[in-house]
């Protein structure tokens, strides 16, 4: 009797550890994220992956999931690198209002985009 019930308590055990992992929702939608940032230090076109991320992120939202932290910063970068101030100003602005904890560095890389000004 007592080891049907361990035995029963352990295959219970079992289905909840499996049960708890299938279809697990992450709290980002990283999408191509990760590779493109690499992308952007090994020195591939600007253009493709910014193209890369902004098709990611139209997936994102039609998910209705939430970007990674850094994800409109980058994107923000590789506007600036293509010399497109308001987009870049409009995409620092973003992840500033989306992740508050980056508002100093991001106040840094808007003041560098805007020119000096604030």
């Amino acid at each position: 009797m007592v080891r049907k019930t361990v035995a029963c308590a352990a295959a219970l055990a079992g289905t909840l550890a499996l049960g708890g992992c299938a279809g697990k929702k992450t709290m980002y939608q990283w999408e191509g994220y990760q590779e493109q940032v690499h992308e952007y230090f090994t020195g591939d076109s600007k253009e493709s992956q910014l193209e890369a991320l902004e098709a990611d992120l139209q997936k994102i939202k039609a998910k209705n999931g939430a970007v990674p932290p850094g994800y409109h910063a980058q994107l923000g970068l590789l506007y600036s690198s293509l010399g497109k101030q308001d987009q870049t100003v409009r995409e620092f602005e973003t992840e500033k209002a989306l992740f508050p904890e980056s508002a100093t560095y991001m106040d840094f890389l808007l003041k560098n985009a805007r020119g000096g000004a604030q």
